[in-house]
């Protein structure tokens, strides 16, 4: 029985390196293709300034921008930082993730190109009567 635990202890030390050793070196190679990065998790008071203080550090950095509604002009709670190298970002994905800004856990991930969106379709004209057709919902007047 003892030489079953025994055994036992040594499979689970040996494949808890394994696995250690796998997630140290897969962690350490560099994902990114751009020096640009999204970062989520961002709080309502966070600024481009706040933004650009907490990621300056760590490189060259050529931008840093909150990511802001058009109407109310609040924070949507992520923004963007370029630096001047992949390699800055890679320091500032690692040293940033998961950390603390202005109260608020964020994330750090590679930016995606942005999609192309669709062509926006032309507004209903009037007609002679003043009335509109808004097709969603039908006649408005």
């Amino acid at each position: 029985m003892m030489a079953f635990f025994s055994g036992a202890q040594r499979f689970l030390r040996q494949s808890s390196f394994v696995v250690a050793s796998h997630f140290t070196s897969t962690r350490f190679t560099s994902t990114l293709t751009s020096p640009k990065l999204f970062i989520s998790g961002l709080s309502r008071l966070t600024t481009d300034e706040k933004l650009t203080e907490a990621f300056s550090p760590f490189g060259q950095l050529l931008e840093a921008k909150v990511i802001t509604d058009r109407a109310s002009g609040r924070s949507k709670g992520y923004g963007f930082v370029t630096y001047a190298t992949i390699e800055d970002a890679e320091k500032a994905r690692a040293g940033m993730n998961a950390k603390f800004i202005d109260g608020w856990v964020i994330f750090v991930d590679p930016a995606k190109p942005r999609e192309t969106r669709p062509p926006q379709q032309p507004q209903s004209q009037p007609s002679g009567a003043g009335f509109t057709v808004n097709k969603t919902i039908g006649w408005c007047g």
